[in-house]
């Protein structure tokens, strides 16, 4: 298997299983509302928020893997559209799902030799880089999703 491969199966194994440590964003989320991913439990993310945010990096490096600029901001990695309804979440759903399969083609067509290329500038490094701290920091946020959905759960349990 190319290194490109391997990067985009180990991205695709986070949101969609099969990874390493058997937990995922889809079997984590499946079962989750609308109003649970909007319940704010303590002073931490709502999972609508840390769902936004993962998808953010992803969508603004996908887009320059189209060919597009680098347009994230971190100041607006959390700023997602109202979820109001089942709809609004299902709406975030799919466009995590259909980036993340897109990311993840992206990067098996990837040139292997562009993987030690600068991205964008110098300060973000390289794209090997980059992937692989996408997934970092979507591992990172998955821990987070899945505590924060068992503390909603058992709450929902007590009451």
């Amino acid at each position: 298997m190319k290194p490109t491969e391997q990067i985009a199966k180990h991205f695709r194994d986070i949101h969609f299983g099969g990874n390493w440590t058997y937990s995922n964003l889809k079997d984590n989320l499946k079962d989750v509302t609308w109003q649970q991913a909007t319940t704010k439990v303590s002073s931490l993310n709502t999972i609508a928020a840390l769902v936004f945010h993962m998808n953010y990096y992803v969508s603004a490096v996908l887009k320059v893997l189209r060919g597009g600029p680098l347009e994230a901001k971190d100041i607006y990695s959390f700023d997602h559209p109202p979820i109001e309804s089942e709809e609004d979440w299902n709406k975030l759903l799919e466009k995590t799902w259909n980036d993340a399969e897109n990311f993840a083609k992206l990067i098996e067509q990837f040139p292997e030799e562009k993987l030690w290329e600068t991205f964008i500038n110098d300060d973000y490094g390289n794209y090997y880089r980059n992937f692989h701290g996408i997934i970092e920091h979507n591992h990172y946020h998955l821990g987070q999703v899945a505590i924060i959905k068992k503390l909603i759960m058992t709450e929902n349990k007590q009451t």
